[in-house]
């Protein structure tokens, strides 16, 4: 429901407002007929994105002050406030197609939500809940290195380096060359190595004797994945789907499928491991 605005309850209707989602400052008025067209559909696209964002109506023959200070030279002219400051606008009336297209913008980014939510999980100590948050966050964009980076720390802390390098490995370039990043990213590959698994050569001796030994590579597969070497535990389950779908009521797709779960934090990986899979499987 839109807001008619004052210069009294301006503070209150826009800037405190657009503290918590952003705010749409329609100027017009009642003579104007562009107007007529363009408020109607703001209220009717305010309903429609549910609360997402708040429309402010001001009429600039009723609020001369405020048409002044924003320096109204024609209407409608439609100013978005974010964070209390205004960080755009149009003027006239524009299809409603342009419309959405000027709101989404304004909109905040599913995962960068999910990333300050981990963050203040953090500032009140819940690691558990700012894991999830951060791979919430990953999984809805994993271009979001911010958030990569804050859940790489937090495997890091939980004695888990390995996983925490396979965050930093999915990081652009353009975060890698950060100094900072740099360094975090030497201290999680000491930490990797130091914590790295003893190698099963008994699993690995029966694989390169006997290659077709199912058995062994499912057992050596189930190894890694307890150490959460995914790629090296894809590898000998891809295997087992190339050689006999039929071993163990097809284990080797079966548990493919489970470990790209418990991998979902890395896409890029599960990514690529699928692909192989579904050429392994349409090979058949």
């Amino acid at each position: 429901m839109s807001t008619d605005t004052t210069l009294q309850s301006f503070q209150a209707d826009v800037i405190d407002a657009s503290m918590q989602v952003p705010v749409l400052v329609d100027f017009w008025a009642p003579w104007c007929g562009p107007c007529k067209s363009l408020g109607p559909m703001l209220e009717k696209l305010e309903q429609a994105y549910g609360g997402r964002f708040k429309l402010v109506k001001i009429d600039t023959d009723a609020e001369q002050q405020l048409a002044q200070h924003f320096r109204i030279k024609s209407i409608p002219t439609v100013y978005a406030f974010v964070g209390g400051q205004p960080v755009d606008q149009f003027q006239g009336a524009l299809p409603e197609g342009k419309l959405r297209e000027f709101i989404d913008r304004l909109m905040p980014n599913p995962s960068d939500v999910e990333l300050e939510q981990a963050g203040a999980a953090l500032d009140r100590g819940d690691e558990a809940a700012a894991t999830e948050h951060a791979k919430k966050a990953i999984a809805l964009d994993p271009s979001n290195d911010s958030a990569r980076l804050l859940y790489a720390q937090l495997l890091l802390g939980t004695g888990e380096p390995a996983a925490a390098q396979g965050q930093l490995d999915a990081l652009s370039a353009a975060a890698k060359a950060d100094p900072q990043v740099a360094a975090l990213m030497q201290q999680v590959a000491e930490a990797a190595e130091a914590s790295r698994p003893p190698v099963p050569h008994e699993l690995l001796d029966r694989v390169a004797a006997h290659p077709t030994d199912l058995q062994a590579r499912l057992d050596l597969a189930e190894y890694w994945i307890e150490y959460k070497e995914w790629e090296s535990a894809l590898e000998q389950l891809l295997e087992i789907v190339l050689r006999d779908r039929a071993f163990q009521e097809d284990i080797g797709r079966r548990r493919m499928v489970q470990v790209f779960e418990l991998a979902a934090a890395q896409p890029p990986l599960v990514s690529e491991w699928r692909r192989r899979l579904g050429g392994a499987l349409n090979v058949r």
